[in-house]
């Protein structure tokens, strides 16, 4: 996949475990996102909590948290890892 693509757009969301997420790409490849790393700080703790956590949403480009948190999804992509679920 070329990752510099614009128009890359995450079309699909599930709940794993924990605080990892199964994202599916406008490309059809499927990644696992673990977002430990990136609630450390700043408004991002507010994913340490599991409710809120799984009250993600997709955005017409990315998963969203109550339009408070969103990530770009070349960020997604390049901090996730693929798998073939």
């Amino acid at each position: 996949m070329n990752i510099k693509n614009p128009l890359q757009k995450i079309v699909g969301a599930e709940y794993v475990s924990g605080y990892i997420l199964r994202l599916t790409f406008n490309t059809g490849e499927v990644r696992l996102m673990d977002f430990t790393p990136l609630m450390q700080k700043g408004i991002c703790q507010k994913l340490k909590d599991m409710d809120y956590f799984k009250s993600f949403r997709l955005d017409p480009f990315t998963v969203d948290w109550n339009d408070e948190i969103g990530f770009a999804p070349r960020h997604l992509y390049e901090r996730s890892v693929s798998t073939s679920l």
